[in-house]
């Protein structure tokens, strides 16, 4: 089992990972004794889609099982919960699963490749699943990347989205913010700035453009103290032998400056280091 976590995306599902393989048979398990994957990222679920696979599985029945392993005499979801939802809709007792054993981090790590192979989080959800991976599962964020299919600046944009509002976020899930909106967001440093646009967006259809050019005009307008360039001049230092001579320090802020992404992939490999 774990010799095949941690492969791409691609390599994991081409190996029929959810399916019946080697002769296994899957069981009728009652639907009463099976409980949530505690460890599942995706927290919306469209209601009419769950209808709909509901009214096929009253036609044509549960033709892939679900995936379960066994906690406390419950089968614990590891993999098919739109499937257990909609049977559940459909008025079935039992539903086909196959029972194995999993780690918890394996029960975590197959939940969040099944999401993400098949597009089904919202994007604040793709994010979190994403902080969770690195954190829990102790990898970086190039690992990561390597292991979902992304560049390596898309896993670092999408957890940027994170340190947005949570009404802001509210926004993208429901998409009254377009992910290009968001990613301008979450770029600045002023939370009040990013409320007050985050409302002119929704009222005045402003543009991912039209973001960029307010955010600056307001940054020219900010007068810098001379006492935040110069307070940090041996801490600036230091990071600029490190990183090069784009490293800058004002109150509260460390800024980073690269000219590509390559440039940025060798910041973030000082930093992963």
């Amino acid at each position: 089992m774990k010799n095949r976590l941690g492969k791409g995306l691609d390599e994991l599902f081409t190996e029929n990972y959810f399916s019946e393989s080697n002769g296994e048979a899957s069981l009728e398990v009652e639907l009463s004794k099976v409980v949530a994957n505690p460890f599942q990222p995706r927290k919306h679920f469209n209601d009419v889609q769950l209808k709909e696979l509901a009214e096929s599985l009253k036609t044509h029945g549960v033709i892939s099982p679900i995936l379960v392993t066994i906690r406390d005499g419950k089968f614990v979801l590891v993999a098919g919960e739109r499937r257990f939802r909609a049977a559940q809709l459909a008025g079935f007792v039992t539903i086909p699963a196959f029972v194995r054993e999993y780690t918890d981090n394996e029960m975590l790590e197959i939940a969040l490749l099944e999401n993400i192979q098949r597009e089904d989080l919202t994007p604040m959800e793709v994010a979190r699943t994403y902080e969770i991976m690195i954190h829990e599962l102790g990898v970086t964020q190039q690992q990561l990347a390597l292991r979902v299919g992304k560049s390596r600046s898309q896993i670092t944009n999408m957890i940027g989205l994170l340190s947005l509002p949570q009404f802001v976020q509210e926004f993208v899930n429901n998409g009254k913010l377009s992910m290009g909106h968001a990613r301008a967001l979450s770029k600045l440093q002023d939370r009040s700035m990013i409320e007050e646009l985050t409302k002119r967006i929704v009222k005045d259809n402003l543009s991912v453009r039209d973001i960029e050019q307010i955010a600056q005009s307001k940054a020219k307008k900010t007068p810098i103290k001379q006492r935040n360039v110069v307070r940090y001049v041996e801490e600036q230092k230091r990071l600029t032998k490190k990183f090069g001579p784009k490293v800058t320090i004002r109150t509260g802020v460390i800024q980073f400056r690269f000219k590509d992404e390559k440039e940025l992939t060798k910041i973030l490999e000082k930093l992963d280091a």
